[in-house]
């Protein structure tokens, strides 16, 4: 199976650390967006095996990507990448379809591990 991603954050610098860990993993990066109406549209355009997605961007946040992408494509396996720690936002998170959570700062092996067990898991 391709293992291709999106990769959605809107610091530059963690894109490009998610992006070196995917590709080092051997996974396929099909785009970057640092909002999330453009992570919706790469999402529809592109339709990853997987998703990264922060949750706290300004214009559009993770939350509204995970409203837009979720009813559409509800075999979407997002993997949020946050330093956020609010329960509230991350159950709704959840509530809204994503499949996982890592931590920021992250290990790269803690990513790709957790990007392997969510393409892993059924639909």
């Amino acid at each position: 199976m391709d293992k291709t991603l999106l990769v959605v954050d809107d610091a530059l610098i963690i894109r490009k650390q998610i992006v070196d860990a995917a590709t080092d993993a051997g996974w396929t990066v099909v785009g970057e967006a640092d909002n999330g109406l453009t992570a919706y549209e790469l999402y529809k355009l592109h339709r990853p095996t997987a998703m990264t997605l922060d949750l706290i961007m300004p214009e559009h946040n993770g939350i509204s990507a995970l409203e837009r992408i979720m009813p559409e494509f509800p075999e979407a396996r997002i993997v949020l990448v946050s330093a956020l720690n609010q329960k509230e936002i991350l159950k709704k998170a959840f509530a809204l379809g994503a499949a996982d959570f890592v931590i920021k700062p992250f290990r790269p092996e803690v990513l790709i591990d957790t990007l392997e067990t969510v393409v892993g898991m059924p639909t």
